[in-house]
């Protein structure tokens, strides 16, 4: 509904914000001084013991110098009480006693009978709740008793019984003189293909009614009590009240719950059915909703971000659990904005919220709640089924289809996100499966026991020794100083070890780099073991300045990066040159000339670390490397440059 123009500005200058404010703090009468409009109070929105909220009365405007919320009376409105944008002119609209904008006369006419079936609908539910409460409600009484639901309970969220009789609230209603189309057009009952009487659509089943956002019942669901029942669970049709992809079960005080906790501990918790809601609710998690009885759909997943930024949906822990999770983060990826998430928790097999709570109570549930997985992790356990794959060729249909879910996601910043974490995944995987698959070097048989000990003898097959070195350098500055692992993740998933006694000790360093928390470095040296002790055992590793406690980390990391940077390089150009000489038989082009100059370049400016610089370094390799690239290249003008026979 549109409104007229100039119809807020009034609006807001009939309202005075503080009174509408008023409602929800304690003013600091101290600061405050109502004769000026000022007033301050400690913020609704987030938690604090100073008055850092600020309403200018004369303005209408509230600002918090804590969480820096601000508005005006409607904003304030929408964000303390979850409300919609015209939920909360209507109500300042009735407190200012100003009439809402006319509608059309069509609009008007659905509106008005939509409010007539709303009242037959509030009917039917005193009819059902009167029928729980006789003697033909027995059966029900029991059956929720065993479920955990006193008398209480089931006044609370209005349950109800509908009599296993075929006209039971059919002539309930008509003798009240509701009219036949009336009931029908409602979906309380039903008229036979063969044009006979209109029989009731629940029977023998407990009754749970559904409310919309406002508390209007709009529809009902039951539970049939019966064990062979056609349907165990059955809602009521569409109709013009009701359009069961649109609505939520129990949103109206779901959202009332979130407004009361003001962002600070509210938590949307999104369960499977009616009974898991009630559970939740009745255990403390009253900010519990429910789809109808079909997939999470577009509308309802809109619904829920109105609600909360980062709705946690409690999955079954089986198979189909994860499966519907996993359709409703391919859904969630083509509509999530900037600021929206989901988490998903994953709940015991073959339990649903209902069992956790009655077998281990409100901590059980919250620490399965505080367990819940982001949506990139969901994804990414989702995909890989908790076995992450053993082949180069698993890997790459991973890939593939990691690439695709990314894909998926329309806002930038999102998709970006993504596709670093599962490249960076897929590269720790990657790491592991090589290092199942390394060929450990071995020494020449003839030589000595403490020449084979060496990093010369102990270096693979036609790799330098300084390469070595160099990976034992950032071994023992990494173990030194953990604090420095993530920083250099990257790095550490690029490196192929060439040491034989390097392999576990950078498999160590990786998964250390995963944990949530950088370990320390003594319980990270226990778990590296013997390899690390006989590393640090050696000469040129004992004497170096930087492994000390006291040691500065910033020139720590520069030193790492350094050792990083030459490694890359080298190795980088080592490829180049055995890619050229396997090329030099064909004709050269240019783009074997531009890789061979970049190779040589990058490894020129490996070259220059402040080590070399000071000639404390004896770098033949270096200088034979360079020599190597320089000869291609000239080999290679020379062959363009040839005459041609």
């Amino acid at each position: 509904m549109s409104l007229p123009p100039g119809f807020l500005e009034e609006l807001r200058s009939r309202v005075s914000l503080a009174q509408v404010v008023g409602r929800k703090v304690s003013w600091d009468q101290r600061r405050s001084n109502p004769s000026r409009g000022d007033w301050w109070a400690p913020c609704p929105f987030h938690q604090e013991k100073t008055a850092s909220f600020h309403v200018d009365d004369r303005k209408g405007f509230y600002y918090c110098f804590g969480c820096h919320a601000k508005g005006d009376a409607l904003s304030f409105l929408r964000d303390s009480e979850n409300l919609g944008f015209l939920e909360a002119v209507e109500l300042l609209a009735r407190e200012a006693g100003m009439a809402m904008p006319a509608r059309d006369p069509a609009a008007a006419q659905r509106e008005d009978r939509r409010a007539t079936l709303v009242g037959v609908m509030e009917q039917a539910a005193r009819f059902f709740r009167l029928q729980l409460a006789g003697g033909a409600g027995a059966g029900a009484r029991d059956y929720l008793a065993r479920r955990g639901l006193d008398a209480q309970a089931q006044e609370r969220f209005g349950l109800g019984y509908a009599p296993d009789a075929r006209q039971a609230l059919w002539a309930h209603l008509t003798g009240a003189g509701v009219a036949p189309d009336l009931i029908v057009e409602a979906g309380l009952c039903a008229r036979p293909d063969d044009g006979g009487a209109p029989y009731d659509r629940f029977r023998g089943r407990v009754i749970f009614p559904i409310r919309d956002a406002r508390g209007r019942c709009i529809a009902f669901g039951g539970r049939a009590l019966a064990e062979v029942a056609r349907a165990k669970y059955l809602n009521s049709p569409e109709t013009a009240l009701f359009d069961k992809g649109r609505t939520l079960y129990n949103i109206g005080p779901a959202r009332e719950a979130l407004g009361k906790a003001g962002g600070q501990g509210a938590r949307l918790v999104v369960a499977e059915g009616y009974m898991d809601v009630i559970a939740l609710v009745l255990a403390g998690f009253e900010a519990a909703v429910a789809p109808l009885g079909t997939a999470i759909t577009e509308d309802q997943l809109r619904l829920l971000w109105r609600l909360a930024d980062e709705p946690v949906v409690a999955l079954d822990g089986d198979r189909a659990g994860l499966r519907a999770g996993h359709r409703l983060a391919e859904l969630a990826l083509g509509m999530m904005a900037p600021g929206q998430g989901l988490r998903f928790c994953l709940l015991p097999a073959g339990q649903d919220p209902d069992d956790v709570l009655r077998a281990g109570g409100a901590p059980a549930m919250q620490a399965i709640l505080d367990r819940a997985l982001p949506l990139s992790e969901f994804l990414w356990q989702a995909e890989t089924a908790g076995e992450p794959p053993a082949s180069a060729e698993a890997i790459a249909a991973l890939d593939a289809r990691l690439r695709a879910l990314a894909a998926r996601a329309q806002a930038p910043g999102l998709r970006q996100a993504l596709q670093g974490e599962f490249r960076n995944r897929l590269k720790r995987l990657e790491f592991e499966l090589a290092g199942r698959r390394w060929k450990k070097s071995k020494a020449d048989p003839g030589a000595k026991p403490t020449t084979r000990a060496t990093p010369l003898a102990s270096a693979a097959d036609g790799q330098p020794v300084d390469e070595a070195l160099r990976e034992a350098r950032i071994l023992a500055m990494l173990y030194a100083h953990p604090a420095l692992i993530a920083r250099f993740e990257t790095a550490l998933l690029q490196i192929e070890p060439i040491h034989a006694d390097h392999d576990a000790l950078f498999a160590r360093l990786i998964e250390a780099a995963a944990e949530a928390e950088p370990p320390d470095a003594g319980s990270l040296a226990a778990s590296a073991g013997p390899a690390l002790e006989s590393l640090r055992a050696r000469p040129y590793i004992r004497s170096m300045p930087y492994l000390r406690p006291g040691a500065d980390i910033e020139q720590v990391a520069l030193c790492l990066a350094e050792d990083f940077a030459i490694l890359a390089a080298r190795r980088s150009a080592r490829s180049e040159i055995a890619e050229a000489m396997a090329d030099l038989d064909s004709l050269p082009d240019e783009g074997m000339t531009w890789r061979l100059a970049q190779a040589a370049a990058a490894l020129d400016d490996a070259g220059r670390t402040r080590f070399d610089q000071k000639g404390n370094e004896a770098d033949d390799d270096h200088a034979r490397l360079s020599d190597q690239l320089q000869s291609l290249i000239d080999a290679e003008i020379w062959i363009k440059k040839r005459p041609r026979r």
